[in-house]
């Protein structure tokens, strides 16, 4: 959500972010909008301040026995108390509508987020490990991961596509990547853990701004709670409509859940294999801090992410995406990729955002300043560390062998029982 009052103090700075972000300039229209709210709201308090002085008035006049103005202020009164209602419909529908309009709008882009209309002008920063020469052809985890227990014929026949069923080792595989992950995170990196909930009024998705824009995206009960499409939104949420002081923060927040996604916006793609599912498994992070700790928490949590695929020595790329390619809350992403061999390139497996204080307008949860009366907006950010069917597709593929087996990473045999290969069932 934006400030309004920033738009009306500087329209052009407006503008020029939604500028970068491929949109076309709203300021003059917001400004309008604004005016018409602000103009019946100016009425309304005059209104109500006249009807109440009007009152007392009354009361003296009829104390000095005059009365032709007692009956004047009762008529002016009783005018005003039938104009009150009116202008009271008027002035909530105004500021709704600002509010909408405001809330449709993306974030703006930090100053240093590249400019670029999509992923093509995105910028390669950093990259680690380098990608496995492979005495065979590498095949993609779609061909040989039903020998290992990656089932999409039994899912497909009860739900539908994008849909699967893990078997046996596959499942304890899946298991032990998300339990890795949720270890580290809440161990070494300083995420505290969270079993959040899987289902959330619109006020939730409102927050992290999923609504209104992105409905369609989601999945959405008959009681009207919705699906969680990443935790995300459970574990932000958890600071909505609060106070918190300055010595609170940061808060660092992970969680392993189960997330659901329509997938409305990627018909056609990845319509076979793992990597783009309705139902699927991530460990979130989550972080709320004041604005001056933001760029150490950024850069905590892209480590955090990081680390996941260098202990799983996966090769992996950072990117920081342009203006025109990030998500609709972030201000500044980070894109972790890891490398698949089957397709020969770099896919997604974490985008690791902040958000400014946008989410937190939406979700009013500020903080108070160290010896300050007034509160502040906290900022907030989130990740992924990791999307864990991503990259069970990527250890599935760079640890395949010629025969069909899967070596098992060394530091996810601990979590496997001491399993180190995921051998072809018959």
């Amino acid at each position: 959500m934006h400030d309004i009052r920033l738009i009306r103090d500087n329209p052009a700075g407006f503008d020029a972010g939604l500028a970068r972000r491929g949109l076309e300039p709203l300021s003059a229209d917001i400004a309008a909008q604004d005016a018409q709210w602000r103009s019946v709201a100016t009425e309304l308090q005059e209104g109500l301040a006249r009807r109440n002085e009007a009152s007392k008035a009354i009361g003296a006049a009829m104390g000095k026995g005059d009365t032709a103005t007692a009956e004047a202020l009762k008529a002016e009164v009783a005018a005003l108390k039938t104009r009150m209602p009116e202008l009271e419909a008027q002035e909530k529908a105004l500021a709704e509508a600002v509010q909408t309009r405001l809330a449709a709008i993306p974030n703006l882009p930090a100053a240093d987020v590249p400019e670029g209309p999509d992923e093509t002008a995105n910028v390669e920063e950093h990259r680690w490990g380098t990608p496995r020469r492979f005495n065979f052809e590498p095949q993609d985890h779609a061909d040989f991961g039903p020998s290992l227990g990656l089932d999409f014929e039994a899912a497909a026949a009860m739900s539908g596509a994008r849909f699967a069923a893990l078997r046996g080792q596959m499942a304890r595989l899946h298991r032990a990547l998300a339990q890795f992950m949720l270890d580290t995170q809440s161990g070494s990196n300083g995420y505290t853990e969270v079993n959040p909930p899987l289902l959330v009024r619109d006020d939730a998705v409102y927050g992290t701004g999923q609504l209104p824009k992105f409905a369609e995206d989601l999945f959405r009960t008959t009681t009207g709670h919705w699906l969680i499409p990443t935790a995300e939104v459970s574990l932000t949420n958890l600071v909505r409509e609060q106070i918190l002081t300055e010595a609170d923060l940061p808060i660092r927040f992970t969680a392993l859940t189960p997330c659901f996604r329509s997938e409305a916006g990627a018909a056609g793609r990845d319509t076979r294999g793992y990597i783009r599912q309705h139902q699927f498994e991530k460990v979130e992070l989550v972080a709320i801090c004041t604005p001056e700790q933001a760029i150490d928490e950024h850069a905590h949590m892209v480590q955090s992410a990081q680390g996941i695929l260098e202990a799983l020595e996966l090769p992996y790329r950072r990117v920081l995406l342009c203006s025109g390619d990030m998500g609709f809350s972030a201000t500044k992403t980070f894109d972790l990729e890891v490398w698949l061999p089957s397709q020969g390139v770099y896919r997604e497996i974490s985008s690791i955002s902040t958000c400014g204080e946008f989410q937190a307008r939406r979700m009013n949860a500020r903080y108070r300043p160290e010896g300050e009366k007034g509160t502040r907006f906290v900022h907030t950010l989130n990740g992924s560390g990791l999307a864990v069917g991503r990259t069970l597709v990527a250890v599935l593929e760079n640890y395949q062998n010629e025969d069909g087996s899967v070596t098992v990473p060394a530091v996810l045999v601990p979590y496997m029982g001491g399993i180190t290969k995921l051998a072809p069932q018959a």
